[in-house]
């Protein structure tokens, strides 16, 4: 690995708006897909908004996995950092959205630490 950790930044389109604005339901499914990505969860903290709306972060020692969501637009934005070689952020992206439902997903990957001299890695 050339860098110290890869993001997933997922946007989640056509979901299951009750499900995504279900802080409990949104918080098992995120400990899931990180268990899932191969991942150690360290704590996890879940916030549901008025009238609607549910954001969150899973912190795992490779780094986090967070969301928030939009019922109203039944849209949900992920963002899994991973560092390392053992875990698997595309596999909780993928759980994620097959667990909400969604009809459309776009995820972009992005290398973090790529700007570090690989004589430093």
């Amino acid at each position: 690995m050339s860098a110290l950790g890869i993001q997933l930044l997922g946007e989640l389109s056509g979901c299951d708006k009750n499900l995504i604005n279900d802080v409990e339901k949104v918080e098992q499914l995120m400990i899931q897909a990180a268990e899932k990505a191969n991942t150690t969860i360290v704590k996890s903290v879940f916030h549901r908004f008025s009238p609607h709306g549910v954001s969150g972060v899973v912190v795992i020692q490779e780094s986090h996995l967070a969301i928030h969501t939009w019922p109203e637009y039944g849209y949900a934005s992920i963002d899994f950092f991973t560092c390392g070689d053992v875990s698997s952020p595309k596999i909780a992206c993928e759980f994620l959205a097959e667990a909400f439902k969604a009809e459309q997903i776009e995820i972009k990957e992005v290398e973090r630490g790529g700007i570090i001299k690989p004589e430093t890695l």
